[in-house]
């Protein structure tokens, strides 16, 4: 089964839990957040990779000038360890971790949640590849993705127990587009997914074509 099918399988099943009225607010701030566009502005293949130096799990500086000294990187931006889509997402990038790798590249993903957070989801999926905290969302800005949740969508989460106002150091409002990259060793986009769409992400099989792509 491929990750969106599998993702499509869990919102099906998912949806039929959620009460209407909260189905209605999410579906709401879906159609808008679509319908305005930012997916299409977002950095997209032939950009330059922006930047940054972000804290990983247990406490390290990771910057993208390092991981690209190595070699291509795949960056993956989510929305942190409460969104189940995300989580589905990491352990399927986990499962292919080893073919990326293979591939002389480095996968690493990025969340607005601080490093506490980061540190229960990459052990309790074992993830392999390092989790970095864009507390903020500064590095999210600068790829065009981050994009603050409207208010009854915030309440809603509210009422869920996501408590965003804690594992987003402060930051409440502001998530990222789901958007994966593969940035080759000069530091350009080569190859871009960004869907404003929480439930779609990138395919481990087109990340793979597309390091294959670089040669």
């Amino acid at each position: 089964m491929s990750l969106n099918a599998e993702l499509r399988s869990f919102y099906e099943a998912r949806r039929q839990q959620i009460p209407a009225e909260v189905r209605a607010v999410m579906d709401r701030a879906g159609e808008e957040l679509a319908a305005s566009g930012q997916a299409e502005h977002a950095l997209a293949a032939g950009a330059q990779a922006p930047g940054f130096a972000l804290s990983s799990a247990t406490g390290q500086t990771v910057s993208l000038d390092a991981l690209l000294a190595d070699g291509p990187v795949v960056l993956t931006f989510y929305r942190g360890a409460w969104c189940p889509y995300c989580n589905i997402a990491l352990r399927s990038l986990q499962q292919h971790h080893a073919d990326i790798t293979a591939r002389g590249a480095r996968l690493v993903a990025v969340s607005p949640q601080i490093p506490d957070e980061s540190l229960s989801l990459s052990e309790k999926h074992s993830l392999a590849f390092d989790v970095l905290s864009d507390v903020g969302s500064d590095t999210a800005k600068q790829y065009g993705l981050a994009f603050d949740l409207p208010d009854d969508l915030a309440a809603v989460y509210d009422k869920l127990g996501f408590d965003l106002q804690r594992v987003n150091g402060g930051h409440p409002r502001t998530l990222p587009l789901p958007a994966t990259y593969v940035i080759d060793r000069e530091g350009a986009i080569r190859w871009a997914f960004v869907n404003t769409e929480y439930t779609a992400r990138a395919e481990p099989a087109d990340i793979l074509a597309a390091l294959d792509a670089l040669g």
